[in-house]
């Protein structure tokens, strides 16, 4: 059976060539656009995780991709000071518009008090100073650098609203772009009110159970730990569930098409080869499993061709574009099991019109 198989494979270079190449294709698809999708989700939540503060207090909904609410009053940041176990409360608004040029197609900014907010979250300024006017921002050293800035240059934000970059922090932390707290509720007409209020306990205290005196004591509102936010992340990206549905079934239905019509054309071909086999006595299901086993050896060149190609396009993405990625077992083992049975059940039609050609009649015509 193996010998067979290998002989196909000499016999039609070019063809198995292809065939491999779709399957592998199918797998990219999957592994690459998936690690991509995981990576920059990831990225974003490991930027919000790098708060030093344990508990984050909002309402519901208030901290969605889509969202840019500010429904937090900053009157509870006094409230919540009172709680035993707080240390500090900060109140901080994310506001969120469409950017063609950010990662998503969105440009996040954060309004904040910078000087405790920097001492709370452990940033530095490594260039440049506070903001300190209404017009004035400060950047991550990765926003700084993608878009070209420079100190004392203009970014354009709220609709045409031109603000001055006066100063670079690090580490990075929740989004790239930071203003003035009072600056961000002047530029949105909400005074007085915020995202979410960032929650420090003091030293020697449980996480959890200050989450639990903060519930009780100001019910109806949401309290998360900041360690859980990365846990939930793409369930926060709107239509990313969606997405990779879509990308499984396409990698499946290419994977299936390339196999189906290599092994239906190569059967279309070997129709001697196969009529001498059954005359010599070979079964239906002998030729059925041989041609399966050659759509199952292309499957595992596929798969392996396709994860060499992924790692290549992995490092590309992170080297040359920047951007995070990140490998899942499970999602290259959902690959790996959609190109073989995609192989098998592509590689059936073919089979079955094979296992159905009479010897007598292609002995005669030939």
């Amino acid at each position: 059976m193996i010998e067979l198989v290998l002989a196909g494979f000499r016999a039609r270079p070019f063809r198995t060539a292809l065939s491999i190449l779709g399957v592998a294709l199918g797998v990219v698809l999957i592994v690459l656009f998936t690690g991509l999708s995981k990576g920059m989700v990831n990225d974003m939540a490991k930027r919000a995780n790098n708060w030093k503060a344990e508990i984050v207090f909002t309402r519901p909904g208030a901290m969605e991709l889509t969202s840019s609410h500010a429904p937090v009053s900053t009157a509870y940041a006094e409230r919540l000071m009172q709680i035993e176990g707080v240390e500090t409360a900060l109140p901080v608004y994310r506001y969120i518009m469409p950017d063609s040029s950010g990662r998503w197609g969105i440009r996040q900014i954060d309004g904040v008090d910078w000087e405790p907010f920097a001492k709370m979250n452990q940033i530095n300024l490594v260039a440049g100073r506070p903001p300190q006017t209404n017009d004035e921002v400060v950047v991550d050293e990765r926003q700084f650098r993608d878009d070209k800035m420079s100190l004392e240059g203009e970014v354009t934000l709220f609709g045409g609203n031109k603000y001055k970059v006066v100063g670079v922090f690090a580490p990075p932390s929740g989004s790239r772009i930071k203003m003035q707290l009072a600056a961000m509720q002047q530029a949105t007409g909400a005074p007085g009110k915020c995202t979410y209020i960032l929650v420090k306990i003091k030293e020697g205290q449980n996480a959890e159970q200050v989450a639990s005196r903060i519930n009780a004591e100001l019910p109806g509102n949401k309290v998360d730990l900041t360690s859980e936010l990365i846990a939930d992340a793409q369930d926060r990206v709107p239509g990313l569930k969606l997405f990779l549905r879509v990308l499984v079934g396409l990698g499946a239905f290419v994977s299936t098409i390339f196999v189906l019509l290599s092994m239906y054309t190569t059967i279309t071909e070997r129709r001697r080869e196969i009529g001498i086999l059954k005359s010599l006595g070979a079964s239906k299901l002998y030729i059925v499993s041989a041609v399966e086993g050659e759509a199952l050896a292309i499957s595992i060149f596929g798969i392996l061709f396709g994860l060499l190609l992924s790692a290549i396009g992995a490092l590309i993405i992170t080297d040359y574009f920047e951007l995070a990625f990140e490998y899942s077992a499970g999602w290259i083992l959902i690959a790996s099991v959609i190109a073989i049975l995609g192989s098998l059940l592509g590689a059936l039609y073919p089979a079955w019109r094979a296992s159905k050609i009479d010897p007598v009649e292609v002995m005669a015509n030939e």
